[in-house]
């Protein structure tokens, strides 16, 4: 029975919404919730075993996947500065505290492409570009903090070492 409270308590605390199913696949967390309307311990239990057997077999099959927060959060980190599809997943709803509209990081690698034009990956993943860099910014060198914050047009705000800002979109 703990091991079916905890499983609940997982699901419940996953921050992602679930992607929309069609009608005639299972929604597993619904299924927990009849299950724990049931007034007959008895027949609670033997819900509880059904719908957490379904889920284990779903989970099996690779047809289910509980993710804790901090993945979400790490996945999200590493997804930062792509233009996805509203899905839903992975997204933090607007004015939530795990919204993600700057991000902190470090240079890991620098490649100039021009001379008033680079490209540079972070630790937590990808490669940014920025194109039409004032002569005044220095180029960023590995181990450069770096801060991204949302622009306009699929473009961020990009601040190297607290220089000024430039414009610039992630690219790989």
């Amino acid at each position: 029975m703990r091991i079916i409270t905890l499983l609940a308590v997982s699901l419940a605390a996953i921050s992602a919404p679930v992607l929309a199913q069609d009608d005639a696949a299972p929604d597993y967390l619904q299924a927990l919730k009849g299950c724990q309307a049931l007034p007959d311990a008895s027949q609670r239990l033997l819900c509880y075993d059904r719908a957490v057997g379904e889920m284990l077999t779903a989970s099996d099959q690779g047809d289910l996947q509980i993710v804790d927060k901090e993945a979400v959060k790490q996945t999200r980190r590493r997804l930062f500065g792509f233009s996805l599809p509203d899905i839903g997943l992975f997204q933090a709803g607007k004015g939530s505290d795990d919204e993600l509209d700057e991000l902190d990081s470090v240079v890991t690698s620098v490649r100039r492409l021009q001379s008033d034009a680079f490209i540079f990956a972070i630790e937590d993943g990808g490669w940014w570009q920025v194109n039409n860099a004032p002569m005044r910014l220095t180029l960023p060198k590995t181990g450069d903090k770096v801060t991204f914050k949302k622009a306009s047009l699929g473009t961020y705000f990009i601040r190297i070492n607290g220089q000024i800002g430039v414009k610039g979109k992630r690219v790989q």
